[in-house]
């Protein structure tokens, strides 16, 4: 059951990073050019911030 959820989980992430690029791909170099010029800090920053927010999504969504 866990490796199952597991797998699901990582192939939405998949899905989810594949969209983007798909669908906007101008967007999405000009996102990753403005990317590029982000300090350290401030990516690392978007990480915890992204991280908090998945957390707080499986907390409340959770069975």
């Amino acid at each position: 059951m866990l490796e199952t959820t597991l797998l699901t989980a990582i192939a939405l992430v998949f899905i989810l990073e594949g969209l983007l690029p798909f669908i906007f791909p101008a967007g999405w170099k000009k996102m990753m050019s403005e990317a590029i010029k982000l300090s350290e800090r401030d990516l690392r920053v978007m990480g915890l911030v992204s991280i908090i927010i998945g957390m707080a999504i499986l907390l409340l969504f959770s069975e």
